[in-house]
């Protein structure tokens, strides 16, 4: 007899939303949504449509992932594209105008460091080497807000599987674009830019962090980070970098951005804990972005059962800031 023990974050089938029901209220909840984002942080823009010429449209929309389920509903895209954290252009949450300024083709993306095969790969050469699929992840904020949005991307590991890390590196370093000319946020020179995240490699490795490439079964769009970024849905939204242009394999860890510019608020580790308060934000609850919904927070963003042995043996660092 087969018994199939479900992870922290399933649910069972018969709770799931199914398909067919969420791709028939999408008109309905893209409305409402406008309607609750006022409500709730007074936004709302209209989804970005895909250029007729975008070269990737043609790999989306992807298939979904199954094994990767969440408990609640899809935040409409009306909603998750006009909220978002991207400092490159600007300080508050409704960037998507200033975003699109962007242009990400051509754009490139270096991969070096403690590698066998170093090289720089256009992102339309990269897509065409991997196989694409959609995940539904929770993203959760520092800042005690969360989402639900469908991510189209592919395992970092795969990347890892091309570009094959020598045994010396120890952390994956990313870095964004640099632009100020486009990017006004980068001409407030306080700031360390670019912004640089990092991960170790068992971090890196781990099946739940994707390398994102599109959204909403389509290419990304700006606000998202376009044209390729990261997700690592256990850890606060800030550790999952936009638009990389460089991945680097290195010996020693990356300082992230944010921890050069607040250490004491922001470490390197950045795992979501409910018992664990950032000096300005209690994590013990988050706001669900689009509803009226206040709901506890779960260790590791639920998804404990994938990641905590991972912190094995490290129990002394900072590993929830």
């Amino acid at each position: 007899m087969l018994i199939r023990r479900r992870r922290g974050w399933e649910i069972p089938e018969n709770l799931a939303t199914p398909e067919a029901v969420f791709r028939s209220r999408r008109q309905f909840m893209q409305a409402a949504g406008a309607i609750a984002v006022a409500g709730v942080a007074g936004i709302g823009a209209p989804a970005r449509a895909v250029a007729d010429d975008d070269p990737s449209a043609r790999y989306y929309p992807a298939p979904r992932n199954e094994a990767y389920r969440v408990e609640r509903a899809i935040t409409s895209e009306d909603i998750s594209g006009a909220y978002n954290n991207f400092y490159e252009f600007g300080s508050h949450k409704q960037i998507y105008a200033a975003a699109q300024a962007l242009k990400v083709r051509p754009w490139e993306i270096a991969i070096d460091g403690e590698v066998e095969t170093p090289m720089t790969i256009g992102i339309d050469d990269l897509l065409a080497k991997m196989t694409l699929e959609e995940r539904l992840y929770r993203l959760r904020c520092v800042e005690a807000w969360s989402m639900v949005v469908p991510w189209t991307g592919f395992p970092l590991a795969r990347l890892m599987e091309i570009a094959k890390p020598l045994s010396a590196a120890k952390y994956v370093r990313f870095e964004t674009f640099k632009n100020p000319d486009v990017a006004r946020g980068q001409r407030q020179f306080w700031y360390p830019w670019p912004y640089v995240e990092g991960l170790t490699m068992a971090e890196a490795a781990n099946e739940l962090t994707l390398l994102v490439t599109g959204a909403y079964g389509k290419p990304a769009a700006n606000q998202f980070g376009a044209p390729i970024r990261l997700i690592v849905p256990w850890k606060y939204g800030f550790k999952s970098i936009k638009s990389i242009v460089r991945i680097s394999f290195v010996r020693e860890r990356p300082v992230s951005f944010w921890e050069e510019i607040q250490g004491n608020e922001y470490g390197f580790w950045a795992n979501v804990n409910p018992e664990v308060p950032h000096p300005r934000w209690s994590q013990a609850e988050e706001r669900v972005i689009g509803t009226d919904l206040t709901v506890p927070t779960r260790i590791y963003n639920g998804y404990g059962d994938y990641v905590a042995h991972l912190y094995d043996g490290v129990e002394g660092e900072r590993l929830y800031m």
